[in-house]
C-alpha cells in the first residue's frame, strides 16, 4: 500500500551529516534507524530545500534507475548553502538526463572500456613506483600529498593530455568545487578558471590532435549528427578532470588509513596479493566516500519505497546509508576484505553510474598493493584522533596524513 505523502515541513529535521566520534568511517547513526523505521523521510537541506532521504539500498538503486527522478541537482548540491538551482551548462553531463545525457555519455564510454583501462595498469604501477620510492628516499611523508594524489592527478592528465605542470592550479579550483566552504562567486570563479583552461587546451586540440582523450573526443563528436561545442567539451573536461582524481585520492588514503588500523588483516592481505580486487571492492562499500549522497529532482509523482513523492520534489539517494544496508550486507559496518558481494553502490547506478569506475579500480589495486609490499612498516605519525578529515566536502577524505615507515 501506498502511504501518503506527508506535507514539506520546514521543521523537518536536518540532514544528517555527523560521525560517530569513535567510529570515523562511520556514517551519521540517523541512516541506521531510518532504514529501520522511517526509509523515505522528509530532511531539511542546507541548500535550503526539503528532500526525501531515501536511505535503503533497494530503494536507493530504484531512485537511481528511474527516468522521472531527473539529476539536475548536479550531484551533492543539496549540501551547498549557496545552491541557487540554476539551469546546467552546456556539456554538464552530471545534470542532464534522456538522449541530452546518452549523447555525451556515448562519446566517452569507448575511453572507459575494461580493455582499455586494464592497458593503463602498466602505467598506473610506475607511478605508484616512483612515488614511494621518493618516499623511501626519506623517513616521513603526507600519504596524501606524496602518494595518494600525484598516482590519479598523473594518471587523469596522461589520459587527457592534460599537462600535469598546471596540477597545482587546478587541484586548488578543484578543492573548491568539491567543498562547502566557498561562496557562488568564489565557485563561479573557480569554475571559469577550470573552463576556460580547458577551452584553451580543446582549441589547441582542434588545430592539431593529439594522441589523447580530447583529441578523440573531438574526432568522434565530429562523426556524429550534431558534434559537441568548445564550451560543451571544456565542461565535460573539467568534470573528467576534477571527477578523475578527487574520489580516487581520497579512497586511497582512507583505504590506506583502514588497512593500517588492523595489522592482522593487513598481513593477511600482504600474503594473498591477488585477493586485492575483492579487498578493493569492500573498501568501496565500507567507506561511500560521495558521504552525502547524490540528488534527484521528480519530474512527475512517483512512489519510492512505498511512500508517494510528488512532482517538484526532490529526493537524496543516500549512498553511505545503502552501503551499510544489513538487508544486503551482513554485519555492514565490519571490513571484510574477503566479502564477495560486488553490488555496491559507491559509483552509484543507472545511467549516471560512474564511467570511469574500472580506472578508479585499477588506480586502488595497484595502489594500496604497492603499498603493502614495498612499504609493511608503514604508520601514522600521529594519533588517529588527529587526521585531518574532510567532513565539509562532497566527498568524504582527508586532508592530510603524516606517515613513517
Amino acid at each position: 500500500m501506498t502511504k501518503p505523502r506527508p506535507d514539506p515541513a520546514s521543521d523537518a529535521p536536518e540532514f544528517p551529516v555527523t560521525r560517530p566520534d569513535s567510529r570515523p568511517f562511520d556514517p551519521d547513526e540517523t541512516y541506521a534507524r531510518l532504514r529501520a523505521h522511517a526509509p523515505v523521510s522528509p530532511v531539511r537541506c542546507p541548500a535550503g530545500m526539503d528532500a526525501w532521504l531515501v536511505s535503503r539500498y533497494e530503494d536507493i538503486r530504484s531512485v537511481l534507475a528511474d527516468p522521472r527522478l531527473s539529476s539536475r541537482g548536479a550531484g551533492s548540491m543539496h549540501m551547498l548553502p549557496s545552491y541557487d538551482r540554476r539551469d546546467p551548462p552546456p556539456g554538464s553531463m552530471i545534470q542532464l538526463d534522456g538522449e541530452a545525457h546518452a549523447r555525451l555519455r556515448r562519446l566517452l564510454i569507448g575511453e572507459f572500456t575494461v580493455r582499455r583501462m586494464e592497458a593503463l595498469r602498466p602505467s598506473v604501477q610506475r607511478i605508484a613506483d616512483r612515488h614511494i620510492d621518493a618516499m623511501l628516499a626519506g623517513s616521513s611523508a603526507d600519504l596524501v600529498r606524496d602518494f595518494a594524489l600525484p598516482i590519479p592527478s598523473l594518471v587523469t592528465c596522461e589520459l587527457l593530455g592534460v599537462p600535469y605542470d598546471d596540477h597545482e592550479a587546478f587541484q586548488r579550483d578543484s578543492e573548491v568545487l568539491i567543498g562547502f566552504e566557498a561562496d557562488e562567486a568564489t565557485r563561479d570563479a573557480a569554475t571559469r578558471r577550470l573552463e576556460g583552461y580547458l577551452g584553451e587546451l580543446i582549441a589547441r586540440r582542434l588545430a592539431e590532435p593529439q594522441d589523447d582523450l580530447l583529441s578523440r573526443l573531438i574526432v568522434r563528436g565530429e562523426a556524429t549528427d550534431r558534434p559537441p561545442t568548445v564550451p560543451e567539451l571544456a565542461t565535460l573536461g573539467v568534470l573528467l578532470l576534477v571527477a578523475g582524481h578527487e574520489s580516487t585520492a581520497n579512497m586511497i588514503a582512507l583505504s590506506t588509513l583502514v588497512l593500517m588500523a588492523d595489522r592482522e588483516r593487513t598481513a593477511a592481505l600482504r600474503a594473498a596479493p591477488d585477493t586485492i580486487g575483492t579487498a578493493v571492492e569492500e573498501l568501496l562499500r565500507y567507506l561511500s566516500v560521495i558521504q552525502f549522497g547524490l540528488l534527484r529532482y521528480a519530474t512527475e509523482d512517483v512512489t519510492v519505497g512505498g511512500t508517494a513523492v510528488a512532482a517538484g520534489s526532490w529526493l537524496v539517494a543516500a549512498i553511505p546509508s545503502g552501503n551499510r544496508d544489513e538487508d544486503v550486507f551482513p554485519a555492514p559496518d565490519t571490513v571484510d576484505l574477503g566479502r564477495r558481494d560486488r553490488a555496491h553502490l559507491a559509483f552509484g547506478f543507472g545511467p549516471h553510474q560512474c564511467i570511469g569506475q574500472q580506472l578508479a579500480r585499477i588506480e586502488l589495486q595497484v595502489a594500496l598493493a604497492t603499498l603493502l609490499r614495498r612499504m609493511p612498516g608503514l604508520r601514522l605519525a600521529e594519533p588517529l584522533t588527529q587526521s585531518a578529515f574532510k567532513h565539509n566536502d562532497i566527498v568524504f577524505g582527508l586532508r592530510s596524513m603524516p606517515v613513517v615507515w
